[in-house]
């Protein structure tokens, strides 16, 4: 054997040996994390809740999602009202069943001959029932005047969220004297 040929096969299995060498001290790839399991889809406070998201205590309450999305919680206009119309019972989002008594007060404008109408909307936005709400005072005045109205209904089967609607008597029948104070309600499941 040549002195050229002999030196290709020196390195020929210098070579072969580095790497298998090298194939036996190769690293191996870092274990992989354990699979989570997907987030929820966070869309609304109520979801955001659910995903065991922070809530802040202010009102309405505010739900901060891990990508720092924000959601308030619904209830309804009761901010924007307070100055004519306040209820005591029932409380945005409570839990409500038949029969359904709520108490207040609302300016005395607010009334036409003592009473107002009230209407409790199901989930699907048909109303389940419409009741006067009746002055317990003096209801010609600029102040505030206490009410009451007791609501019977069928719940939904399925539960869900359905709307407390308390209409400001409008005997004129004029659209710019229409106003309503609206609260979300969610129905005891049956």
């Amino acid at each position: 054997m040549s002195a050229l040929a002999r030196c290709a096969l020196l390195a020929a299995c210098a070579l072969a040996a580095c790497g298998q060498r090298e194939a036996a001290v190769a690293p191996q790839a870092p274990p992989q994390a354990p699979k989570q399991a997907p987030r929820p889809v966070v869309s609304s406070f109520e979801a955001c809740v659910a995903a065991g998201n922070p809530v802040m205590e202010s009102y309405p309450r505010q739900c901060r999602a891990r990508d720092g999305r924000s959601f308030t919680e619904d209830v309804g206009n009761r901010i924007d009202k307070q100055g004519l119309i306040q209820v005591d019972e029932p409380t945005p989002n409570q839990l409500i069943a038949s029969p359904l008594t709520i108490h207040g007060k609302a300016r005395g404008m607010w009334f036409f001959e003592a009473s107002f109408p009230v209407s409790l909307v199901g989930p699907d936005g048909a109303t389940l029932v419409t009741v006067p709400a009746q002055a317990d005072g003096e209801w010609m005045t600029e102040d505030f005047v206490p009410f009451h109205v007791t609501l019977s209904f069928t719940a939904p089967a399925a539960g869900g969220v359905g709307r407390l609607i308390l209409r400001k008597s409008n005997a004129s029948g004029m659209p710019e004297h229409d106003d309503q104070l609206v609260i979300p309600v969610r129905f005891q499941q049956g």
